[in-house]
């Protein structure tokens, strides 16, 4: 028998696979690409449905409101259909993503502070710490156009969340709010600080300040509250995940950790470094620093464990992303990749650029780097996963 396609699904390309040994009429064929699902239908004839997926991961076929999970490589067979079946097939997993062993340059619309960068939206954002209006977006990770912040400050960090883009500076009241990442709207901060970092999750922005024990949040992103950090101290980064707020400072073993963004308490980081930048994911909160190999991990962000990065570096920047931690030095051509912030292996950059930002964002890692034009990025190849309906083996095609 030779393989047909029949129907091709509006949602998925066209896969060509050899059917089970038992198949005798092909149903439905095509393939998820990171995360894809598809719902069409599909008319049977009577005889038992095999259910196949292969490539990349775990399928889930749902036959007019049956589910059946199929593991990558094998066939389930199904009761007999007959007549117009709707069907949703859904990936559930997707094969491991080849490691971000290098980066590839992009060009930035100018040579200023470049700070922080985040996602959201479909939209990379990125600010400069320079005392100027200069911002930068891109749709694409690869080409960036021009913004507009709201005022001439040294903005220093950006994050997204609940629709909103939020961006903090230094020295200043001022801070800034954007539902595009192009268009921006002054907001107050609740002192003049050093704001050095915000963050979303779980209903609030929150923001630190360096050499203080300023804090802020917002539920909206437009009107702060302030809050109190436990310490004076140079607050540098912050970060959420699994229910809380963690946030590291610069030249000292504190640490500090909040369940609401609003109040917080001390930690302990497991050596007094120049903790730059901190990231969660994959059950790990993970902090790098300054000058040095040293930096930590915690499962709580609580408690911290040291570990060690592939040489003693200015670690500047940290972000999570498809199952990798990627980490980049202010000045040299390489950074670190990790899938779990413990053990670490060296990537390239295509520049020595000061690179002082990373976020990951619809399948790429993102960077800047700071005093230039310089930008990089690594894509993600698609991974998809090849599924299909086959009649058994009663029915003859």
């Amino acid at each position: 028998m030779g393989l047909s396609i029949f129907p091709t699904p509006s949602g998925g390309a066209s896969y060509s696979s050899q059917p089970p040994a038992s198949a005798s009429k092909v149903l439905l064929d095509g393939q998820l690409v990171n995360s894809s699902s598809i719902t069409t239908t599909v008319t049977g004839t009577g005889a038992p449905w095999l259910l196949y997926a292969n490539g990349g991961g775990t399928i889930t076929f749902t036959i007019s409101g049956t589910p059946y999970t199929v593991t990558v490589g094998s066939t389930v067979g199904t009761s007999a259909y007959t007549g117009s079946q709707s069907v949703t097939v859904v990936a559930n997993t997707f094969a491991t993503s080849p490691a971000p062993t290098s980066f590839t340059a992009s060009t930035l619309p100018s040579s200023s502070a470049w700070n922080g960068v985040t996602y959201g939206n479909g939209y990379y954002v990125a600010v400069q710490g320079s005392n100027t209006t200069a911002g930068a977006y891109s749709t694409n990770g690869t080409t960036w156009t021009a913004s507009t912040m709201p005022s001439t400050s040294a903005w220093q960090s950006v994050t997204y969340g609940n629709g909103y883009f939020v961006a903090v500076a230094q020295n200043t009241t001022a801070g800034a709010y954007s539902i595009n990442g192009i268009s921006w709207t002054a907001s107050t901060m609740p002192s003049s600080s050093s704001w050095t970092s915000v963050v979303y999750g779980n209903g609030y922005y929150v923001a630190v300040a360096y050499n203080t024990t300023a804090g802020a949040y917002s539920t909206n992103g437009t009107t702060w509250t302030a809050s109190t950090l436990p310490s004076s101290s140079s607050w540098q980064s912050v970060t959420y995940g699994n229910g809380y707020y963690v946030a590291v400072a610069y030249g000292s073993t504190a640490g500090a950790y909040s369940t609401n963004g609003t109040t917080w308490t001390a930690s302990t980081l497991p050596a007094s470094n120049g903790w730059e930048s901190i990231a969660y994911g994959n059950g790990y909160y993970v902090a790098v620093a300054f000058n040095t190999s040293s930096n930590a991990y915690s499962t709580n962000g609580t408690t911290w464990t040291a570990s060690t990065m592939p040489s003693s570096s200015y670690w500047d920047a940290i972000t999570y992303g498809n199952g990798y931690f990627v980490a980049l030095i202010f000045n040299s051509t390489t950074g670190a990749y990790s899938t779990n912030g413990t053990t670490w292996t060296s990537l390239t950059m295509p520049s020595n650029a000061s690179w002082s930002g990373v976020v990951y964002g619809n399948g790429y890692f993102v960077s800047i780097g700071y005093s230039s034009t310089a930008g990089a990025y690594y894509s993600f190849p698609p991974l998809p996963v090849a599924y299909g309906i086959y009649n058994g083996a009663t029915v003859r095609a």
